[in-house]
């Protein structure tokens, strides 16, 4: 281990690291819940509400390619302090329009700040923290986020009790302005390399996107299947839970328990990933959703899908951050925000074609056949992850050896 390795602590970069992705989460997280009523209090039917709510993911999709250019371009820190002063003003947007054109404007907006302020948290983390720290870092950033949308809901409740609706979104965007005064103290630690970027010419997406194809194609493939089981507990679960005929009180219960046993995994997720690799993460994150679609259908009350819920949030809680630290071990020297763009849009689409496949099934058979359809698939899937995570793995082992050798 470096004596850069040896010397590296969590508590010096904390609040510059997670400070702003905590902050901006608070945000984000008490406004995804109000959405969909928002849609309806200005006059949209169910359908309409629901592809708004929808439009933050079609953002944060669209954006992710010009995303890594922008960040190449301006540097963490600029992108990070533009995202969230832009976010508010979306937020505001959200709260002030009175046509459900003019909400589904603000969501779409903000989807599209959220990847810039991703892609930028990503690569920051890649500067200041040694390889060795690489998961247990980008676990943290994961879990941030999940904190965040632990705490968003219960204060924008509050504030709904107190004043309106409205409120809720003007609570996320103090929390964006919030979170882009904490990035503007961290330091610009790139500077340097874009100035020798500008100097010799920027490289473009497209010519990143073909230098790292076959890795796009293969571990990228692989970050699809991990987005797309990931994805599967927030469109599968509530239909689940609907068809037994829950409230939504008991519903959102569930969710809650299940996400506070989804942060309570993250640091154990991280320290698996840097001590024993990626692949003994990775593959239990899709096994875990696999077996348990697998098994949903044999729920028939609160407590058994408690339970399911529970398998759930333990494979998704150890694989906080995996996406972002497999992202991080593949990228370039050269090109890199460009190739976390391209990589963010991986993730993205497993993000989305999680929903549109247990749509598509349900479209033609029965909830459970969907389940059973799911389950299989993901069974399938953590053979294809765990190969090209196992792959990472030796390569990281290999690079690890021939360090050690040059040392002595």
């Amino acid at each position: 281990m470096s004596s850069g390795a040896q010397d590296f602590r969590f508590r010096d970069i904390w609040l510059v690291a997670y400070g702003p992705s905590i902050v901006s989460a608070i945000g984000h997280g008490a406004v995804l819940p109000v959405l969909a009523l928002r849609a309806r209090d200005l006059g949209a039917d169910v359908s309409t509400a629901a592809a708004v709510v929808a439009l933050t993911g079609v953002g944060m999709l669209i954006f992710s390619l010009p995303a890594g250019a922008l960040v190449a371009r301006v540097g963490e820190r600029r992108a990070l302090v533009a995202a969230g002063f832009v976010d508010a003003g979306a937020m505001a947007l959200a709260a002030l329009t009175d046509t459900v054109l003019g909400l589904a404007v603000g969501v779409l907006l903000s989807g599209v700040c959220w990847t810039l302020f991703l892609i930028a948290r990503q690569g920051f983390m890649i500067d200041v923290v040694p390889a060795s720290h690489r998961a247990r870092a980008m676990s943290f950033l994961g879990g941030s986020y999940r904190i965040g949308v632990l705490i968003g809901p219960l204060v924008g409740a509050g504030l709904i009790r107190l004043t309106d609706l409205t409120s809720v979104f003007w609570l996320g965007a103090a929390m964006s302005v919030t979170a882009s005064l904490v990035a503007g103290a961290m330091p610009d630690v790139g500077e340097e390399k874009r100035a020798a970027a500008r100097a010799s010419g920027h490289l473009g997406v497209w010519t990143v996107i073909r230098q790292h194809r076959r890795v796009l194609a293969t571990l990228g493939s692989a970050v699809v299947i991990l987005g797309m089981t990931r994805s599967l507990r927030m469109s599968l679960l509530p239909l689940w839970a609907d068809h037994l005929g829950l409230s939504a009180s008991t519903t959102s219960l569930i969710f809650a328990g299940a996400a506070a046993l989804d942060v309570a995994f993250m640091w154990p997720g991280g320290w698996l990933m840097d001590t024993r690799g990626r692949m003994v993460v990775a593959v239990p994150v899709v096994l875990s959703m696999a077996f348990a679609c697998l098994l949903l259908p044999l729920t028939s009350d609160a407590l058994t899908l408690a339970l399911v819920m529970a398998l759930i949030a333990c494979g998704n809680g150890l694989g906080s951050g995996i996406v972002m630290t497999l992202g991080a071990d593949a990228a370039p020297e050269d090109g890199r925000s460009q190739f976390l763009g391209a990589w963010r849009l991986c993730g993205d689409i497993g993000n989305t074609g999680g929903p549109l496949l247990v749509s598509a099934v349900a479209a033609v058979a029965p909830l459970a056949t969907a389940c059973f359809v799911v389950g299989a698939l993901g069974l399938t899937g953590a053979g294809w992850v765990g190969y090209w995570t196992g792959r990472v793995d030796r390569a990281r082992a290999a690079a690890t050896a021939v360090a050690e050798v040059s040392r002595r």
